[in-house]
């Protein structure tokens, strides 16, 4: 999932009001002035006549739809990268990628709703002088061209398989210096403050690019490489040898989280999730148990039930590891309240907005550790993210294909038949759908 620290800073969420200066909705159209789907089925067929300089693509266009008065993307055509060392001479570094198969995170879910990252698009799209951006983040391509330093630095060639790091970094802030590049304080997202993989090219430095081995990694699983790596992050911040841990959220993040949480010698996990179906999904995986939660998207204390519930599964006052992964305030209480005392807390569910914390002192009062987890550590959790896939010992590839991917059925979408209601239906039934190009 690619998350920016803009959305927290922000506060972002449906109906709020837009920044000083700017109106509520920039560049409306009158098409935009009712409630309508992006993408609408004859942008697709109304095609213009192919050209080398153009490509299909998935976008939010702000001249045609307005972000409080549509959802969904729009497949439309769009100028194809090229590489142009002369014209910029970054391009040097950068390497086309044609994508085979393109995951869609939650954060794109988020965006086809416009729930969030309103402001991240509009203001990047601002600063480009654009009004078009190519949306997604989670890859899986072939190289087609290489620049110059990206051939001869990092020995790119036509051909190599690839997926890529969704934050582009900027390597030259504080953070960066000090190898924390995961909290960049000047870095784009892929999808969102810069086009993005939904499109038949893409052009990429090669700096984020990672190489799969596609005869260890199957293409399918290899696609959303990116979002596993986020769960491998929350994972791997804190031992989980041996602990009882409880997920909280087993939506795709989650699920991924329960594997890796086995892989890595979890003795017991639970998962607590509303949805019936993502808790079928949990077991099947590997979950101990599920326990149900009543979705409280406006309640922000925690919910007695279910840490009483939590409590009752296992000994020593409560879990040792909670890891929340859904981002309500409620949700957030429930791991804190279910943890024992010394206990870790890892925080990686994001919702915009304040949050309060029920009975602070006990966070002090039992000593508990509590972790904030943002994309992954480059390339130290995608070097974790390969060699458990790649592991033959812990099945973690054969159940992301069977059951969070469904063995490609229903969860695989060719984009010559892209249709916004097909896709919209995929989205809200399945925990991963792929795009294949």
């Amino acid at each position: 999932m690619a998350r920016t620290r803009n959305d927290i800073q922000k506060g972002e969420n449906p109906g709020v009001a837009a920044p000083a200066g700017r109106t509520a909705n920039p560049r409306p159209s009158p098409r935009a002035r009712s409630t309508k789907m992006a993408g609408v089925a004859k942008d697709a067929r109304a095609r213009t006549t192919p050209t080398e300089e153009e490509m299909w693509a998935l976008v939010f266009d702000t001249d045609k739809d307005g972000w409080e008065t549509s959802r969904g993307f729009r497949k439309q055509r769009v100028a194809r990268p090229f590489l142009n060392e002369i014209g910029d001479p970054l391009d040097a570094g950068a390497v086309i990628v044609k994508p085979i198969y393109t995951g869609v995170c939650g954060s794109d879910t988020s965006i086809w709703f416009r729930t969030s990252f309103r402001d991240l698009i509009y203001d990047s799209l601002d600063a480009e002088g654009k009004t078009t951006r190519v949306l997604g983040h989670e890859l899986l391509g072939e190289v087609v061209q290489a620049g110059s330093v990206a051939a001869a630095h990092h020995d790119f060639k036509p051909g190599d398989i690839v997926s890529a790091e969704s934050h582009i970094v900027c390597g030259r802030c504080h953070q960066c210096l000090i190898g924390q590049t995961n909290v960049c304080a000047d870095e784009r997202i892929l999808g969102n403050s810069t086009d993005g993989v939904f499109a038949e090219y893409v052009k990429l430095p090669a700096s984020v690019l990672w190489r799969t081995d596609t005869k260890k990694i199957r293409r399918e699983v290899g696609a959303i490489q990116e979002p596993f790596g986020n769960a491998v992050h929350a994972c791997t911040t804190v031992d989980l040898r041996g602990k009882n841990v409880v997920i909280f959220g087993v939506g795709a993040i989650g699920q991924f989280s329960i594997l890796i949480a086995r892989a890595l010698g979890a003795a017991r996990i639970i998962g607590v999730e509303p949805n019936p179906h993502n808790a079928a999904l949990a077991r099947m995986l590997g979950a101990d148990d599920v326990v149900k939660v009543k979705p409280k998207k406006d309640e922000w204390r925690a919910d007695p039930d279910v840490v009483e519930a939590i409590h009752g599964l296992v000994r020593a006052g409560g879990v040792d590891v909670g890891i929340e992964m859904a981002g309500y305030n409620s949700s957030v209480n429930n791991a804190f309240q279910s943890v024992r005392r010394g206990g870790e807390v890892v925080l990686f569910g994001i919702r915009g907005g304040d949050f309060q914390i029920e009975d602070f002192s006990k966070l002090i009062l039992k000593g508990l550790t509590v972790k904030n987890v943002i994309g992954r550590r480059i390339f130290e959790t995608w070097e974790i993210t390969k060699r458990l896939l790649e592991s033959k010992e812990n099945k973690i590839q054969k159940k992301i294909w069977e059951f969070m991917l469904n063995k490609g059925q229903d969860t695989i979408l060719d984009i010559h038949d892209f249709d916004p209601g097909a896709f919209e239906k995929k989205i809200s039934t399945h925990p991963k759908i792929l795009i294949k190009w």
